[in-house]
């Protein structure tokens, strides 16, 4: 599978301030940048430093006025693919020291919250069986409504409004794997077939000693996705965060295979 990107961005700051990017599909073993092309607007520092667990890279800017962003990118997709249905929980003390991070609660994922209804609900379930039982959960109870959550709603939040967007239904599969004890973290993609186009949001739980991609919408399928970064829940990834103001202008994520 072969993604071609093409990422606008257009923001204002009316002064001087610090902002991390992240945008820029990863270069990792699972996919493989063909061709990138960036066009920023002259800034007054930029300095590319690595992202969480190493996967892609953030670009430190100071800005002030006009910010904007032209990014394209072919990516080939080369990740192996398994049905985790079978593929095994692993034991809490044979977990490598890097998945640790990924068992807590965190900003937006308060798992130690939900640890009862999730044994209650899918304790009977085992090993990968149970997280494809939590993905069609949150699937068949929730609606995607644009619009219906912000930058502060959490997936005690969403699991109780039953809707949200791609982040919610993410942290909520994260929040239930993590109750369950088995590691989750959040993926920020491009993939085709996104609607509206936008940056995507997904799980990874780590299952049978590797992360496995998990799409609770529906609209993404682990071989069509382009990895941006990982972390432990959107604070984590965001495409940019502003150490002050920033006005939007206008941004647009397009998507196409081929």
């Amino acid at each position: 599978m072969r993604l071609t990107i093409h990422t606008q961005l257009d923001y204002w700051f009316s002064r001087p301030t610090d902002v991390l990017l992240q945008f820029e599909a990863a270069a990792i073993p699972e996919q493989a940048v063909e061709a990138s092309h960036l066009d920023i607007t002259p800034t007054d520092h930029f300095a590319r430093v690595a992202s969480q667990d190493m996967i892609g890279e953030r670009m430190w800017v100071r800005v002030e006025g006009q910010l904007l962003v032209d990014y394209r990118a072919t990516v080939r997709i080369e990740r192996m693919i398994e049905d985790c249905l079978d593929l095994p929980v692993i034991p809490l003390h044979q977990l490598p020291g890097e998945t640790v991070q990924y068992l807590m609660s965190s900003r937006y994922c308060p798992a130690d919250q939900f640890q009862p209804f999730v044994e209650a609900e899918f304790g009977g379930i085992q090993d990968g069986a149970k997280v494809i039982a939590m993905r069609d959960w949150i699937a068949e109870r929730f609606s995607y409504v644009p619009g219906a959550s912000d930058s502060e709603t959490t997936a005690l939040e969403s699991f109780v409004r039953r809707q949200g967007i791609c982040r919610d239904y993410a942290h909520v599969m994260i929040t239930f794997a993590r109750a369950a004890g088995i590691p989750a973290r959040i993926a920020s993609v491009y993939a085709p077939g996104v609607e509206p186009p936008d940056f995507h949001a997904v799980a990874e739980v780590f299952l049978g000693g590797a992360w496995h991609l998990i799409d609770p919408t529906g609209m993404a399928k682990a071989g069509d996705i382009a990895k941006i970064g990982v972390g432990r829940d959107a604070a984590d990834v965001a495409f940019l965060t502003a150490f002050g103001t920033a006005v939007m202008n206008s941004q647009s994520v397009q998507v196409e295979t081929g």
